[in-house]
């Protein structure tokens, strides 16, 4: 991990959150490689999980809701951890990571459990008082359930169909920790796929098993190795209140099995909830039978955060004494193809160069073929090779004096350091073809 997370400051991937004024525990921000692998992310997530779907549709809600909303959904009571002091150095920590002493100083003078409620407080307005409190959403999923009725009215939608969204989310953890594995601010990306009234386990058990085959497909996709995955069918003392049922998805982290994916039923505890609180009519209406329920849910949730750390780790490889190698999936890699001049003290070397990056990072390769293009022309053609390889660049394009003679390039593979002679002519098409497969 140590080594992971020098890499990510050091290449632009993920930086110390306010480092100049000493930092701030635990926040991390993402520089420019960082920000460009984890859009990919969500760009594919929403390709993967929505826009190929016809049974999936899309909002974007708020991140300060009404407060009676998490009074209806049960934040405001069961939203909490078992929080231990320390009564000699006053030390806090969640019961978990307890074990008879403090972690820090070694005491058990311990403090009696008490409930602490994560999410975050504010106000609305310049009074700061009862009345003007709101919470930070400690989830994305609420937003979804509170505009239920308003999907369903605006898009004519039939059961079963899903809401997705992407937003950020803040939990109020008592320790976060291991990078950007736990944080308090953090980016979720989760569905709320509701289905039609259960007469009995299997109906909704059936949902639930076709969810896990498509997250068990979108981490293969992601390059993650299925061997380093387990599934974890979470005891209900440990479910949240909500919940049925729910599995996790573990990922084999260099600090332990922990927690990558969650799928939960919910079954029609939020609706139901929701209604009750605000008075409206919360159901779905049966087209054919006329009849009205409170449709179950069925909830995928994904972090983004976690997503890039498990992909770092996966795609991390230092057992090559000469260069450390990010071998990351083509369509994730910040660039997927880095030109270079082979000396940068020869103009005509550079111009030509400059030519064929203009030519890869025209506008439409961009948008539509997820292809980005770094120029490089510092220090010389080998350390390039290796900077590029560090950071996860599938592909080099070296322009050398041949390319002046016959329009090829010579085209070096991250993975194998293999290298071809390709016309300057095919060289987009050949590209965007390894990045699709």
């Amino acid at each position: 991990m140590d080594k992971i997370v020098a890499l990510c400051k050091r290449r632009g991937f993920i930086y110390p959150g306010s480092e100049i004024y000493g930092g701030l525990a635990n926040s991390w921000d993402f520089g420019p490689l960082g920000v460009e692998l984890k859009n990919k992310i969500k760009q594919l997530w929403w390709r993967f999980f929505v826009s190929s779907q016809d049974d999936m549709v899309g909002i974007d809600g708020g991140i300060i809701l009404n407060q009676k909303v998490w009074q209806a959904s049960g934040h405001l009571e069961n939203f909490t951890d078992p929080l231990i002091e320390c009564k000699n150095c006053h030390s806090r920590f969640r019961l978990d990571q307890i074990s008879g002493s403090c972690p820090n100083c070694g005491s058990t003078d311990l403090a009696e459990p008490k409930k602490f409620n994560l999410m975050f407080k504010t106000f609305i307005g310049p009074v700061e008082n009862e009345t003007a409190q709101v919470y930070l959403r400690p989830e994305t999923a609420q937003a979804i359930f509170i505009n239920f009725k308003n999907v369903l009215n605006s898009t004519g939608k039939k059961l079963p169909f899903g809401i997705a969204q992407i937003g950020k989310a803040f939990r109020n953890e008592i320790t976060p920790s291991n990078f950007i594995f736990r944080t308090r601010e953090f980016e979720q990306m989760e569905i709320e796929y509701f289905v039609e009234e259960p007469e009995n386990d299997e109906q909704w058990l059936n949902y639930f098993n076709n969810w896990q085959n498509k997250i068990t497909k979108w981490i293969e996709f992601l390059g993650i190795n299925s061997s380093k995955i387990t599934l974890f069918d979470v005891p209900e003392k440990e479910r949240a209140h909500y919940s049925k049922k729910t599995i996790d998805f573990l990922y084999q982290f260099p600090f332990g099995n922990e927690e990558l994916y969650g799928l939960a039923y919910r079954t029609n505890f939020d609706l139901k909830n929701h209604e009750q609180f605000s008075k409206e009519n919360l159901k779905y209406r049966d087209p054919l039978t006329n009849k009205e329920f409170w449709p179950h849910v069925i909830e995928p949730s994904m972090g983004v955060e976690r997503t890039v750390l498990a992909i770092l780790c996966e795609a991390f490889d230092d057992s090559n004494k000469e260069r450390v190698i990010l071998h990351l999936k083509p369509v994730l890699s910040p660039y997927q193809v880095a030109v270079f001049p082979l000396l940068a003290n020869k103009p005509e070397l550079v111009n030509k160069a400059k030519e064929v990056y203009k030519m890869l990072k025209n506008p439409a390769n961009i948008i539509n073929n997820f292809l980005n293009v770094y120029f490089d022309d510092r220090g010389n053609i080998g350390k390039r090779y290796y900077s590029q390889d560090e950071i996860g660049t599938p592909y080099c394009a070296t322009i050398d004096f041949q390319t002046l003679q016959d329009e090829t390039v010579t085209l070096r593979d991250r993975d194998t350091t293999n290298q071809i002679r390709i016309r300057i002519a095919d060289l987009k098409n050949y590209l965007l073809e390894k990045i699709n497969n």
